[in-house]
């Protein structure tokens, strides 16, 4: 019988948890008025409820919201005097446990060993619970910590004699002339609203701040304005602001002012719509929309918050393209060699069918050499003349290049590196799915065909794959019966207790070197009875190869690249490719092509990427769905492909 491939792509978003309950949707409930009961932002409510992320709520629809008292605590409390174990003579502080943080995660963020990590944290286990407090040096969570909310810091003690100090971390009140510390909630509206400052006089009076951005825990200056600022009214058409008459109206019922945006709300238009095609989150479009609680309405027009600038490019009708490839010709070293060789036929297959399309490039390869050698390689980079840069490969090497064209904001993209560390920068594009993407959908995936089946999940030595699936469907299920294996031989059936008769299982791959044992295993168990159902994270080849057999365990697994062969554009590609190089494109032939098509067809003349980052576009084999990691963050790739074996 032929097997059929369905190959599908979607949308991950990273979900945020907090102390949690539950609320019943009941008639008249809406996603703002839960949120509102529960002392809640909407976009929290949608974190805590993925499947409900469009905001459609039906009645009997059982939510997860914070508790009561996690709601009602406005502003953080004193720090209530507790034993802080140290290093001799450095400086420690706390940070608060977040959704999907393990041990493995803080010693690799925090570049800190589990061994010291241990002795500053003695109850430490493997069962860590969300809003836990958990001990660090201070120095690395000032270096690393990114937008990590703290508790409080410790002063240094220089014996190993455990000390007690209680610490305050009460807002500051600004009045003129003082400071403010951010909170963790805060952002730039908030803080202008509050202080009625613009964010041009907020950038002025602490210089840095644009390009570092708010952190909790740090102090900013604030000048309290004497005049409350004008509300705009709500049927206006055009922005016009003080000192500056000029407004631009752009296409699709948008009207451009200096600091905000209006649109008309048109026929079939959705919040959800609107807040994805802006870029901006749901607080704040209701905190600038008010009426917005009472519904979104034909006709309407929104305020809604202008993104930071966006890179335009500076002269000249071409755009000038750098690729930063690991050759390793400068040191004689060839371990990325093949790799980057590949990239490049890739991209510059992309270059050249742009290229006939109409547009004018300049595109310069610089060879990125070795971690030692990286350095010399900017030198032949001129930020003043450079529009976009695509790699380098590596995530230490993708820093030095941000910092090094801080000034000019030019936009990077990182083919392969994605780590929390890089989603603060805002000018950097990262094209590679993380796998905790790949496992909220496996959660979803098995959600949907779970009737108290029991689980099991193969786990590699780390752990930090399988414990997470295993915490999500704890989540998502009712009853379940999860177990974490080492190995595929250990996946057994279950026993009917009524019958006696073998039972079907649920069987899922969290390890990236099995996919042989686990296809194997798979084949046989569901050779022995019918209703087992099998998922991987990862791909393996061995489940193209046995197709036939792996189907009648409906495996379902997920993929950052899949070719469909039938696709009109795919067999154009391929086929030019071929008649270039004589061959069909090898896998980094295919990240190089698709990398650089999609990067380049987002480009306009002014080469202004930015713009055009909420497409949702497909290249050959990889999808690009770009969300933003936070409000001036970094855009990350949450596109991937599903691929459905069907008996």
């Amino acid at each position: 019988m032929i097997k059929r491939f369905f190959i599908l792509s979607s949308l991950c978003m990273v979900l945020g948890v907090s102390a949690q309950k539950s609320h019943t949707v009941v008639q008249g409930d809406n996603p703002y008025n839960i949120a509102k009961k529960y002392g809640m932002t909407v976009d929290e409510l949608l974190k805590l409820n993925p499947k409900h992320k469009d905001g459609k709520l039906a009645i009997g629809d059982v939510l997860t919201v914070k508790t009561e008292k996690a709601a009602t605590q406005v502003a953080p409390k004193a720090a209530v005097p507790e034993k802080v174990g140290t290093i001799a003579g450095t400086s420690v502080g706390k940070i608060i446990l977040q959704p999907k943080q393990t041990i493995y995660g803080i010693t690799k963020q925090y570049r800190i060993s589990e061994t010291d990590l241990r002795k500053l944290n003695p109850e430490l286990d493997s069962h860590m619970k969300i809003g836990d407090e958990i001990t660090l040096p201070l120095a690395s969570i000032k270096k690393y910590g990114g937008d990590q909310p703290t508790v409080t810091a410790a002063k240094p003690v220089e014996t190993s004699v455990e000390k007690t100090e209680t610490v305050t971390s009460t807002p500051v009140s600004a009045v003129e002339g003082e400071t403010y510390v951010i909170q963790a909630k805060d952002n730039y509206y908030r803080i202008t609203k509050q202080f009625g400052i613009s964010q041009q006089d907020l950038y002025a009076l602490n210089p840095g701040l644009e390009e570092k951005g708010l952190k909790p825990g740090d102090a900013i200056k604030i000048k309290r304005s004497n005049t409350e600022p004008v509300a705009e009214p709500a049927n206006s058409k055009t922005k016009i602001d003080a000192g500056n008459e000029k407004s631009s109206t752009v296409s699709n019922n948008v009207v451009v002012g200096d600091d905000y945006v209006t649109y008309t709300v048109q026929q079939g238009d959705t919040v959800f719509s609107i807040v994805n095609k802006f870029g901006v989150s749901i607080d704040e479009l209701i905190a600038l929309n008010p009426d917005l609680s009472k519904g979104l309405k034909s006709g309407m027009v929104l305020k809604i918050k202008k993104q930071d600038p966006v890179y335009v490019k500076k002269s000249g009708d071409a755009l000038s393209v750098v690729l930063m490839l690991p050759f390793g010709y400068s040191t004689n070293e060839t371990q990325y060699r093949g790799m980057a060789l590949d990239f490049l036929t890739g991209a510059k297959l992309a270059i050249e069918r742009n290229a006939r399309g109409g547009q004018k490039l300049d595109i310069k390869v610089v060879d990125s050499g070795n971690e030692s050698s990286f350095k010399n390689s900017l030198t032949q980079i001129n930020p003043e003349n450079t529009d976009l840069i695509i790699g380098p490969f590596f995530k230490s090497n993708v820093i030095d290049v941000l910092d090094f064209t801080k000034n000019q904001k030019i936009p990077v993209v990182a083919p392969f590196a994605n780590t929390p560390e890089l989603y603060n920068y805002n000018n950097l594009i990262i094209v590679e799915t993380n796998n905790q993407t790949y496992a909220d959908k496996l959660v979803e995936e098995v959600k949907a065909v779970y009737s108290d089946q029991k689980i099991y999940v193969v786990a590699d030595a780390k752990k930090e794959n399988a414990n997470y699936i295993k915490s999500g469907l704890e989540k998502a299920v009712k009853n379940p019966n999860i177990v974490i294996v080492n190995s595929p031989a250990e996946i057994q059936l279950d026993q009917n207790m009524m019958t006696g008769q073998s039972a079907p299982v649920i069987a899922v791959l969290a390890n990236d070197e099995m996919g042989d044992a686990f296809a194997n295993r798979m084949i046989a168990i569901s050779k022995e009875v019918h209703g087992v159902k099998a998922f991987s994270m990862f791909y393996s080849p061995v489940f193209e190869k046995k197709v036939d057999d792996l189907s009648q365990a409906s495996l379902v697994y997920l993929m950052d690249r899949k070719i469909n062969t039938d696709g009109n554009f795919e067999k154009e590609i391929l086929a030019a490719y071929k008649s270039k190089y004589c061959k069909t494109p090898p896998k980094y032939a295919i990240v190089g092509f698709d990398v650089v098509n999609d990067m380049l067809t987002r480009e306009n003349k002014k080469g202004e990427i930015f713009k055009q980052m909420n497409k949702v576009q497909t290249q050959l084999a990889t999808k690009f769905e770009f969300v933003k990691s936070k409000a001036n963050g970094a855009y990350v790739n949450t596109g991937y492909r599903v691929i459905r074996l069907v008996p």
